[in-house]
């Protein structure tokens, strides 16, 4: 997932404290999305459930501890990550059963989301436990939003496989999908990605949205090959969204030049 929380906006609690919601119920594991960047971006809600949740599960405890301190916010931290979800997973459902209310992030963005929490879910679950979301930041729909591409239909890949031959049997099994494809990649993955791209979906539309709500937050657009061409090595930093336009002739592919026609407002059945 997309870099964890900096301080590009520091932010706090709103003047006369946080509004008071419903109290949290027992024996619930509440996803909490955190900020990909800016840090205005957690939502109330989440900054309430974070108060007053009996543990914190965090991906990274370190990086979720600051961003409970930057909050005033203390509560008993646990870790869980790739490879501790498992059993992990069986003490967080051992304390809901016991009626604590656990409150479960990653470094940034919205768990389960190309970062661990599937696991600790499905276990949730299947233990007959309540699983709540608590809505909020994530970088694939602050992207695909933003991205000018067609959003009626999106397939989600996350990151692509390391090794070659798998990556571009993943590639040759999305090309002929209609709809835009968005995906993940690191930063010292995207010049490699742009020239597998640039071999496989030549003409496609692509953009590319990197350090989204972060100070340096920047959307480019254009073919693989233009985007190469562009590009420079000290231009691949930061985490990236990658989203390419769906095939000519999918029933959803609008050209970003073209204009959407404007609604016939003195229809009465019209729009609104």
């Amino acid at each position: 997932m997309p870099s964890p929380p900096t301080a590009g906006s520091r932010g706090g609690p709103p003047a006369g404290g946080i509004p008071s919601g419903p109290a949290l119920q027992p024996g619930t594991l509440y996803l909490v999305a955190t900020p990909i960047g800016n840090l205005e971006d957690i939502t109330l809600r989440a900054l309430r459930v974070l108060r007053e949740c009996d543990v914190v599960a965090a991906e990274d405890t370190r990086r979720s501890g600051q961003l409970l301190a930057h909050f005033d916010i203390r509560k008993p931290l646990l870790s869980y990550f790739r490879f501790n979800e498992a059993r992990r997973s069986e003490q967080l459902v051992e304390r809901l059963r016991r009626g604590e209310t656990v409150a479960l992030v990653t470094d940034a963005g919205s768990p389960g989301i190309s970062d661990p929490g599937e696991r600790v879910v499905r276990a949730a679950l299947a233990a007959g436990c309540r699983v709540e979301p608590v809505p909020g930041p994530c970088a694939l729909i602050a992207a695909l939003t933003a991205s000018g591409l067609p959003t009626g239909e999106f397939h989600f890949v996350g990151f692509l496989p390391h090794k070659s031959g798998q990556r571009r049997r993943v590639l040759e099994r999305l090309r002929d999908l209609p709809c835009t494809l968005v995906l993940y990649e690191s930063p010292h993955r995207m010049e490699r990605l742009l020239r597998e791209l640039a071999e496989s979906l030549s003409d496609r539309q692509t953009v590319l949205a990197r350090e989204l709500t972060k100070k340096f937050e920047e959307l480019r657009r254009g073919t693989p090959a233009q985007l190469l061409a562009a590009g420079a090595p000290r231009a691949w930093r930061g985490e990236f969204v990658v989203l390419i336009e769906p095939p000519q002739g999918a029933p959803d592919a609008t050209p970003m030049s073209e204009e959407a026609e404007a609604p016939d407002l003195s229809d009465p059945d019209g729009p609104c």
